[in-house]
């Protein structure tokens, strides 16, 4: 069987294989097949990066049905080829690889590799992986930990809670690479943002040489059944050289970026936001006012269950619930069109479909005795809602946060689509709404306070300035997700820059009552 042949009879296996399994299944595994055409420039790629007279010898850990031990063979010389090994953990896969690859010089463990003991010789010189990508909360009983212990003895990361499984492949491989050896690593591309990170950065910068990420259009998701933003990651096993510089690139293609540019891996040591690069430059040493010098950035309430504590009028109405435990909360972003919230006499937003949260902190006992209709519905629901993660933390377990409404608002999340091209909102809010953990609250500091009740109409002159705020500055701080999906954190609103707003407040008046309060 000719390797053309091979390959579509391998990607007629993976459909049938992929069939059998449910998406929702195959995501809690972290199962996402690599496309052919990326592994094959992807292996080709990291062939360049070995000398031309050794001889290769190959290994990927998440094996899966064998994209990558499909494209070596394609594109290199058999007799090149000193050894080849594999990893897979799910029979359901590995299984038909096996006899699918038999006659092959592959070696096939169907065991999970971060189990497997790494060789004290005859370390690999070629790792090209896509490892699972599986979230932090489904490393349970013990695994985190386990993983985390194995990380630290193979490579010195040592790993946040946070970090997903992907993260522990990448730290586990480096006892299994030979001094010298070439890795590549297709992973989500959030850990160049993401506190998580930083210890996988600091591998990168520090134990090996970094010499190219390159990240795939956001909007362009590799993977048809994954929202996940991608990156390929290069390096060599070796100490970095003095003044070493990374290639980063983005879009296009792995083999044809769009864009490319060289950043010095001191640069890469400051900088905590590297998919800033290569479509910006590096940052400016020069700090300004940020948004945290004006504002305190919360994220909005999280209920522990929107179904239940948030209530349309009617509804409350329809069970006969108390209004003074009813405390109005605006809707998700995507059902309010408006940015500006009006208020009538009481503080009620004027808006098409009033909502209502649920809070009241009393206890049990008195709720029984002096509320019984709102006792019913606790009731009703204490199966489903007091064993949530939030409510058990909670005394009562139906209590809310104590939040206060704040005047600015921020979306948490978007994706450019709503005629702007941005993906956040700043809104302006005049009534006594709170929001739910959809949206960033923006609370005034003390001295920003004082300047909103010297003067009335810097509300609205300060909310239109943070809606000044560029795109790319509020990109630079937030994260992107597969699909072109944008978030930003409270911590990461709070370093964006404050510029327009400072620009409103310059006249004398405003600098001198935030001098006085500073």
């Amino acid at each position: 069987m000719n390797q053309e042949k091979r390959e579509f009879h391998r990607l007629a296996i993976q459909a049938e294989l992929d069939a059998r399994k449910s998406k929702q299944e195959r995501n809690r595994l972290g199962q996402f097949a690599t496309p052919t055409a990326l592994a094959q420039e992807m292996i080709a790629f990291g062939v360049t990066l070995l000398p031309k007279n050794i001889h290769i010898r190959f290994l990927d850990p998440a094996f899966g049905t064998g994209s990558f031990y499909s494209a070596l063979l394609e594109g290199t010389p058999v007799k090149r080829i000193e050894s080849a090994q594999g990893f897979e953990i799910d029979p359901h896969y590995g299984k038909p690889a096996r006899a699918f690859w038999q006659d092959n010089l592959l070696q096939l463990t169907l065991t999970d590799f971060t189990r497997a003991k790494s060789p004290k010789e005859d370390r690999v010189n070629l790792l090209i992986c896509n490892p699972p990508y599986v979230r932090h909360h489904h490393l349970v009983g013990g695994e985190k930990q386990r993983l985390q212990k194995a990380c630290l003895r193979a490579s010195g990361m040592n790993l946040s809670g946070l970090a997903g499984l992907y993260c522990y492949f990448l730290g586990l491989s480096h006892q299994w690479l030979d001094e010298g050896g070439i890795a590549g690593w297709l992973i989500p591309s959030e850990f160049m943002d993401v506190n998580y990170g930083a210890q996988v950065k600091q591998y990168l910068l520090e134990k090996v040489t970094l010499l190219r990420i390159h990240r795939f259009d956001p909007n362009d998701v590799q993977f048809n059944d994954a929202l996940v933003s991608s990156a390929v990651v290069w390096f060599k096993k070796s100490k970095p050289p003095r003044d070493h510089r990374v290639e980063f690139t983005f879009g296009g293609t792995h083999a044809s970026p769009a864009i490319s540019r060289s950043v010095s891996a001191n640069e890469l040591h400051k900088e905590p936001k590297w998919t800033r690069f290569p479509r910006q430059e590096v940052r400016s040493d020069i700090k300004g006012a940020t948004l945290s010098d004006l504002f305190d950035i919360k994220r909005g309430l999280a209920t522990g269950g929107n179904e239940f504590f948030i209530l349309t009028r009617e509804r409350t109405m329809e069970l006969g619930l108390p209004m003074k435990f009813c405390r109005p909360i605006l809707p998700s972003p995507r059902h309010l069109p408006v940015n500006e919230i009006y208020a009538d006499e009481q503080g009620n937003p004027l808006i098409a479909e009033p909502l209502y949260l649920l809070d009241c902190r009393l206890p049990e006992e008195v709720v029984r005795t002096q509320y019984p209709k709102l006792w019913a519905y606790y009731e009703q629901g204490r199966v489903e809602m007091a064993e949530r993660y939030l409510c058990q933390k909670r005394s009562p377990w139906y209590a809310q946060e104590n939040r206060e409404a704040s005047p600015f608002i921020c979306t948490y999340m978007g994706r450019g689509k709503n005629g702007t091209g941005h993906p956040f909102r700043f809104i302006l809010n005049h009534s006594s709404a709170i929001v739910a953990n959809s949206y960033l609250a923006l609370y005034p500091k003390p001295a920003t306070q004082m300047l909103l009740r010297a003067d009335p109409t810097l509300k609205r002159k300060l909310w239109e300035a943070l809606n000044e705020i560029g795109k790319e500055a509020m990109l630079e701080e937030g994260r992107v997700y597969g699909g072109g999906l944008y978030k930003i954190e409270p911590k990461e609103l709070a370093k964006v820059s404050a510029l327009p707003l400072l620009k409103i407040l310059k006249t004398p008046t405003h600098s001198d009552l935030l001098v006085a309060c500073a």
